[in-house]
Order: C-alpha cells, then structure tokens, then sequence
C-alpha cells in the first residue's frame, strides 16, 4: 500500500464540529469518540481549523484558559495543511514530521473531506509494508539456497 487511500477504510468516524463550540465540548467529543483531532467546519462545511490534544495542551491549559468559555476559534489551527488519497504514506509522512504534527486531513479532488490520518496510522502502514517485503524477501532467498542432501 504506497497511497494513504487504503488507510481511510475502517477509520474511526470522523467528527466535526463549529469554532463556536466552547473547547471543553469539543474535548467531551474527542474523547467519546476516542480521537485525538476535530476538524473546525463553518456553516458551508470547509474546514477553517483543526483542534487536537496538542492545541489543548498548548493554547488552552497553559495559558489557564477556562475550557467552559473559551470557544474553539479562539483556540484552534489555522492554515489547515491537507493531503489526498494518491498521497503516498512517505510523502504524508514527511509533512507531518517537517512540520511537527500529528493529524492530516484527507480531501478528495472536490474538496470533500473524506478523514483524518493520523501519524500513527502511517507508521503502522509503514511497518506492515516492512513487514511484507522482509517477509518476500525471506521467502525468495530461502527458495534459492541450494537443497542440502
């Protein structure tokens, strides 16, 4: 599996919710959903953020904002960055690491949100296609050793 479409199947659902909402409900949705990244959609549906564990960490707790009154937008990425399902698992992979983060939303052609990945998938994809090659490559050397008598 070299594209990240492959990765978009058995996800998790994907959960979305207004820069309006105040962050500790978006909290309560992470963490019934068991996710560690929202998309921020406006009314049109389009993304205008992404609020993730980190954000949490970075932009509310540490700054002792109050969770209860503190509204999304106030508090979330912007300048969401985004891949598409021909993306490869390397080229994901790179982005997320060049710029420190953990959650890449994927669009189709029309701008559709289609989910969210998350380093962690590209990771395990990664190992598993490790996985299958060494295991390939076992195979064949072990099919072309000489049969000892």
């Amino acid at each position: 599996m070299n594209s990240i479409r492959g990765l978009l199947q058995n996800r998790k659902p994907l959960v979305t919710v207004s820069a309006d909402l105040m962050v500790f409900a978006a909290i309560e949705r992470m963490a019934g959903a068991d996710v560690g990244a929202v998309l921020v959609l406006d009314d049109a549906g389009s993304i205008v953020g992404i609020f993730t564990e980190r954000d949490c960490l970075q932009k509310v707790s540490s700054k002792k904002l109050d969770p209860t009154t503190t509204p999304l937008r106030q508090v979330m990425t912007t300048n969401v960055r985004y891949a598409k399902p021909e993306h490869s698992v390397e080229a994901c992979l790179r982005l997320m690491t060049e710029r420190y983060f953990r959650h890449l939303p994927v669009l189709d052609e029309q701008g559709k949100i289609l989910g969210i990945i998350s380093i962690g998938d590209l990771v395990k994809a990664r190992l598993t296609e490790q996985e299958f090659v060494i295991g390939q490559m076992e195979h064949y050397i072990a099919d072309s050793l000489p049969v000892q008598r």
